[in-house]
This record gives structure tokens, sequence and C-alpha cells, in this order.
């Protein structure tokens, strides 16, 4: 006998208690919100009030102090005093000379920051590729074969940020000199006595590499350990190989993170000096060194703020595209 479907309602009680409230909230010409488990009646500003606190902070920790760049790049400088910053905070004022002038060193006359943004782009894309590869690999065999060790892998992968990542870089300097250990282990192979310090892009690469490839694993290995053995089981089931089942299942199902740990890593290399600083010379300088020589520099600050701002609008790219596709991915869900 087929079933007959019902619909099920509210309890005739519960009706009749929820019908003034209606009344009281139609009357204040205030809908709210109601939780149906509980009945309880929220005013429409009860759930917004949640996100004050970091709206406030991210006004004044942020969007203030951005506001303070844009004055400063379009704004001039008190040759009178030591080259001072004089900011314009009224946009009407404010005056590109400045910021044209930056713009143009990237293309034309001389364009001396032409080579440092070409480089920053190839230490950084060669670092994100390795950071990825290698991260993947910890990643992956962390959630799905350290078993027992997986809680010392992780405390091992945390373990960095508990020192700042300027006193690691300094470590580097001493592993990386002449004399140091990681000549006398390249030393059968032709690398005795290398000055690796003395301006070597590859030292740049690995150094980025070492100071970030962290925040890949992590969100990387996130997503893997969440992923249901059942799935992959099925994916087996249904006669693929391993490999087939890790392209076709677990490769797309960690994208997401794959994304998310690009994005968290090519950002701040972009900006990164100190790492050239220490480990490189005037030969690798990158984008961030530009910036940190013009704050140095008498009258400099309209010009690196200037380039705060270019920097800016390259970040924005990485950062739109992962918004983008983190939108797309959740409306297909």
């Amino acid at each position: 006998m087929p079933e007959i479907a019902t619909e099920t309602t509210a309890p005739v009680g519960q009706e009749q208690a929820e019908e003034p409230r209606r009344r009281r909230r139609r009357r204040r010409g205030d809908p709210g919100t109601s939780d149906e488990r509980s009945g309880v009646w929220y005013p429409r500003w009860y759930w917004p009030s949640f996100i004050a606190p970091g709206t406030i902070a991210l006004i004044f920790l942020f969007v203030l102090p951005f506001y303070v760049v844009f004055s400063v790049a379009f704004g001039t400088v008190d040759f009178n005093n030591f080259g001072t910053a004089v900011p314009y905070y009224a946009p009407w004022w404010w005056s590109f000379h400045t910021f044209n002038g930056t713009l143009q060193q990237f293309y034309a006359g001389s364009h001396i920051y032409q080579d440092p943004l070409f480089r920053t782009f190839e230490y950084v894309i060669a670092a994100s590729i390795i950071c990825l590869v290698v991260g993947y690999a910890v990643a992956y065999y962390t959630a799905r074969f350290a078993t027992k060790y997986k809680g010392l892998i992780l405390i091992l992968l945390v373990s960095p940020f508990w020192i700042s990542y300027l006193m690691r870089i300094y470590a580097w300097q001493g592993l990386l000199d002449t004399d140091g250990p990681i000549n006398v282990i390249l030393g059968p192979f032709g690398f005795r006595n290398t000055n690796f310090l003395e301006g070597k892009p590859i030292t740049i690469i690995l150094g980025l590499v070492y100071g970030y490839i962290p925040f890949m694993i992590l969100p990387i290995y996130a997503s893997l350990d969440r992923i249901q053995e059942s799935l992959l089981e099925a994916g087996r089931d249904l006669g693929g190989s391993g490999a087939q089942t890790f392209w076709r299942v677990t490769l797309p199902l960690s994208r997401p993170a794959i994304l998310a740990g690009i994005v968290i890593v090519t950002l701040p290399m972009f900006g990164d000096y100190y790492t050239n600083d220490l480990l490189g010379s005037t030969k690798t300088s990158m984008f961030g060194n530009l910036i940190s020589q013009q704050t140095e520099a008498t009258a400099g600050s309209t010009r690196a703020a200037s380039l705060v701002l270019i920097l800016s609008v390259i970040v924005l790219i990485p950062m739109m595209y992962y918004l983008r596709e983190t939108k797309r991915q959740v409306e297909q869900a």
C-alpha cells in the first residue's frame, strides 16, 4: 500500500503563543529574527552587533593607516625640515607628481625599479612552487600515514613560530658561510668554499621557502585530514587506482586549501625584504628592499608610500582570484 505524504505542522499551542509576539513586532515596525528551535525573538541589530568589535579594529588598525599612506604618497616633502613628509589628508589637495614619477621608474628612463620587480616575481613564483610541492607532500603524509606520529609532526611544523623569523634567518647565515656546514656537506660535489651569501638567487628562494612553508602545510593538512575515508574507498570501489583516486578525488577536494596556502604564502613574500638583507646583496634586491631603502633615504617617504600603493595593487590580484574561486566553489556546493 503506498504511503500517504503528510505535512507536519507546529502544535496549535505553540502557534497561539507565537502570535502575540508577531503582533507586537508588527506594531513596532521591527520584523526582527527568531530562533525556530527556542522560539526566542531577537531584534534586527542583535546578530550584526557581533561584528562591531572586529569592524572597529579593522577601521583603526587598517583603514585609517592605509589612508595615511595615501595621504603621504599624494602629499609633499618639507625640504627645510630634513625632507620630512607632509601628508595631505584632504583628497582635493592630493598631488600625483611623486606617484607618477615613481611609477615611471618601472618603465621609462633608466627604469631602475624594473629589475627588482621582475626578480620579486621570479623569486616568489619559484618559492611558491617549491612550497606547494614539498608542503603538499608533507601534509599528505601527515594526514594519511603519520598515525601515531601525527601530533609530533604538527608540533615540529608549528615550533618554528616560537622563534623570531629574523633569528632563524640569522642562523642560516652561519650555515651558509664559506666555513659553514653546508659547504662541508657539499664539498665533495664541488661546492667547497662557495659564498652563498654574495647574492645568489637560489639562496633567496630557499630562504623564502624556509620562512613561509609552514603557512602552506597547515591549511593543506587541515583540508586533507577532513576528507572522509568513505570518498576514497568509493573511488577505489569504482575501479580507480591509487593515483586515479588521488587525481580525481583527493586533489579536487583539497584545491580550496591549495589556493588558500598560495595566497597566504605569496602575499608576505612580495613585501619581504629582510630575507634578502641577511642572505643576499644588491644583486638580488626585491620590491620590499626598494621600500626599505626609500624609507631610509632623505625625502624618500612619499616615494616609499607610492611603492606601497603599487605593491598593494600587485598583491590584490591573487587575492581577488582567490575570493572569486572561493565564491564559485561555494555556489557549486
